[in-house]
């Protein structure tokens, strides 16, 4: 066997090593939160006999988040950009709206059952340590930066607070959402909707509602909350 051989099987394995330990991780992460799960675990998971597996493959634990992360916002990314080139100069806040959630939805129906991408981003997302992965992956996006332009272009006359307040909501709502149905899939339990793309439906009605409904005055920013 040639050293190239060697190195090309070596690489290989290294490879498949890798992946075992990313699909390991994501599912120990979404069923248990990323705090809760150890690297040992992790590895045993994997089928590595090596407890040190994990950190020498990928260092500490915010980098395996990160490489999970990353393993799926590729091909998320790709839909992002197909749905908003089809939204093309769109002033409709549903289609923007859509831009947001189909991407999640369609990588997850592709993807096939059981999925955990999406209860990995709800742990993720209410852990203080690890959250700042989650955003600054999502803000490296240039599809989704555009999306968000848009949306607000559709939204002339919303005061900057309530703009911020409800791209807070809106991002809320779109995680747990998803986490939630995935996890009734997971578990064979019965879902509101019967499929992602009903499902995704169902999401953008209730975003669309709540980004074009009233907006009560506010108090003064110098009162102080009780």
């Amino acid at each position: 066997m040639t050293s190239e051989a060697i190195r090309t099987g070596r690489s290989e394995r290294t490879q498949s090593t890798r992946e075992l330990i990313l699909v390991a991780a994501e599912r120990l992460f979404a069923e248990h939160g990323v705090l809760a799960v150890s690297n040992r675990q992790i590895s045993e998971a994997a089928g590595q006999g090596n407890n040190a597996a994990v950190s020498y493959h990928f260092g500490t634990k915010a980098d395996l988040v990160r490489a999970i992360a990353r393993k799926h916002s590729a091909p998320i990314e790709e839909i992002r950009r197909r749905v908003a080139d089809e939204a093309g100069d769109s002033t409709d806040v549903r289609d923007w709206i859509a831009c947001l959630v189909r991407p999640m939805a369609e990588h997850l129906d592709a993807l096939g059952s059981p999925t955990w991408f999406a209860r990995f981003g709800a742990q993720v997302m209410t852990d203080p340590t690890f959250r700042p992965i989650m955003i600054d992956e999502s803000l490296s996006s240039p599809s989704l930066v555009r999306i968000v332009e848009a949306l607000n272009r559709c939204l002339p006359d919303l005061p900057p607070e309530v703009r911020a307040e409800r791209g807070d909501m809106a991002r809320q709502l779109i995680v747990h959402t998803v986490g939630e149905r995935e996890r009734s899939l997971a578990e064979d339990t019965t879902t509101p909707r019967y499929t992602w793309n009903s499902a995704a439906a169902g999401l953008i009605d209730a975003l669309t509602g709540m980004w074009l409904a009233p907006v009560s005055p506010t108090e003064p920013r110098e009162k102080k909350e009780r």
